[in-house]
């Protein structure tokens, strides 16, 4: 009788370590922790627990026991079965090419940016392509850039977006009643992204339209602004990266099979395990103005941003942008088919900013508006010209955005995250700026006009735009 109960108590001891992973397994034992998609608006200690698992599924090392890799699927933001067999697991200029996202992401703390050596390759994943191939006429080799306030990022863009649309629309309804053509600024937050116009008959002429998709959705990351949220990105990179398929994206209901990669891993992230990366991404610590106790330095620095203004560089590289709102809904309003969206879950989330620890340092306007210090427009611009060819050097329009534009990169955490440039291939600020050309030409000529003790001054003051530790 003890020897048959002593067998009973080991089996069901088995059958629960079969339900759990052993610890020492290889295995992100976060992943499939949220059950649901968080819904309504969180509670700080909600919130809490959400960014903690984010951090970790961030920081995990991903195996083939997760899912990791995808023997059968491509790189594709549209889910695309492979032409052919892989030969490579990992493969730097297709992808898999890491087993982190703190791989590269790291400089100088976790959700920050990399070094050159830790350079990625994005590629269009265009059917016809071939998606092992080495030929950089299919890829184009980028540096990370860090995530470090990546959530008043966003809100930002969703704020500027709302506006441009609305633009749209009054322009639409002035043209209807006036029976007259109507042109309008398309201007929000005092960024100018040139003219739309609307006739009588309900068309619109995008033609002058600049610096935006003409859909007038900013889209606020990645080198060339073509990703719309940070779950969008989120959801690209897991697979690109580490070959880990998103359900919202490869799941049964969009691609009529739960292992469309086909490793025999069905889900292998939930729509709970992207929330919870978005979580973490949207609550990162934003870069601060940290000057060194150095009364040199700081006179220097003073200085140097007087010389910024005076170029005309904060004309893109704008001081800060005013944001009306720190709730952050997730899944968002803006993203389409492939991306959870806030129209297609029955209530959002809302992870409301303003609990971090961080948001009472920002300052606010007369109106109320948190100032977020990015030093950027959110908006893309033309980098070359007949004589400044260096920022022109890709091969491939990533997503139809012309290879020599680019977002203005937001400066803040500048002076953490060396080298610079979209290839990570300048190592020194003042090379990366006599770099510049199209749309920053005057600006960078003034500079380069410069003697050596104001270009330093503007080097002083741009080092003082840190990620702290």
């Amino acid at each position: 009788m003890k020897f048959l109960l002593l067998c009973c108590a080991l089996l069901v001891h088995a059958n629960v370590m079969a339900d759990e992973p052993l610890p020492w397994a290889e295995v992100t034992h976060e992943l499939g922790e949220i059950d649901a998609l968080p819904a309504g608006r969180l509670s700080k200690r909600a919130l809490e627990s959400l960014n903690q698992t984010g951090k970790a599924l961030f920081s995990a090392h991903f195996t083939p026991a997760d899912g990791a890799g995808r023997p059968n699927a491509t790189q594709a933001i549209i889910p695309t079965k492979t032409r052919r067999t892989r030969e490579h697991v990992l493969l730097r200029t297709a992808g898999p090419d890491a087993t982190a996202c703190a791989s590269c992401h790291n400089q100088p703390v976790l959700g920050g940016a990399s070094d050159f050596v830790t350079n990625v390759f994005v590629s269009e994943g265009f059917t016809q392509a071939d998606f092992d191939s080495i030929d950089p006429q299919f890829s184009n080799e980028r540096g990370s850039n860090h995530l470090m306030g990546a959530g008043l990022i966003e809100l930002l863009a969703r704020e500027m977006s709302r506006d441009l649309a609305a633009i749209r629309t009054d322009a639409l309804v002035r043209a209807r009643d006036t029976q007259n053509d109507v042109r309008l600024e398309l201007t929000t937050k005092g960024v100018s992204f040139g003219f739309i116009s609307a006739s009588a008959e309900g068309l619109v002429d995008l033609n002058e339209v600049s610096g935006v998709d003409d859909d007038l959705t900013v889209r606020p990351f990645s080198q060339k602004g073509v990703m719309t949220s940070l779950r969008q990105f989120t959801v690209n990179a897991m697979n690109h990266h580490h070959g880990m398929q998103a359900e919202e994206r490869f799941g049964l209901h969009v691609t009529g099979t739960d292992d469309f990669d086909g490793d025999g891993y069905a889900n292998e992230l939930t729509p709970g395990d992207v929330s919870a990366l978005v979580a973490w991404q949207a609550m990162l610590e934003p870069p601060v103005q940290e000057v060194p106790n150095d009364e040199a330095w700081i006179a220097a620095a003073l200085r140097g941003k007087s010389a910024m203004e005076n170029f005309g560089c904060t004309g893109c590289h704008k001081e800060s942008l005013p944001l009306e709102s720190l709730d952050f809904f997730d899944p968002g309003p803006l993203d389409v088919v492939g991306t959870l969206s806030s129209s297609s879950v029955e209530e959002p989330a809302i992870y409301d900013l303003s609990l971090t620890f961080w948001a009472d340092q920002l300052t606010r306007n007369e109106d109320g508006h948190v100032l977020v210090p990015l030093f950027g427009d959110l908006k893309r611009h033309q980098m070359t010209d007949h004589k400044n060819e260096a920022l022109g050097n890709e091969k491939l329009s990533q997503r139809f955005v012309d290879r020599t534009r680019f977002m203005t990169a937001e400066l803040w955490g500048v002076g953490s995250t060396s080298p610079y440039g979209h290839r990570n291939d300048y190592v020194a600020l003042r090379d990366i700026i006599l770099a510049h050309g199209g749309d920053a030409k005057v600006s960078k000529d003034a500079f380069a006009a410069a003697n050596d003790s104001t270009q330093l001054d503007v080097v002083a003051f741009l080092k003082t735009l840190v990620i702290l530790p």
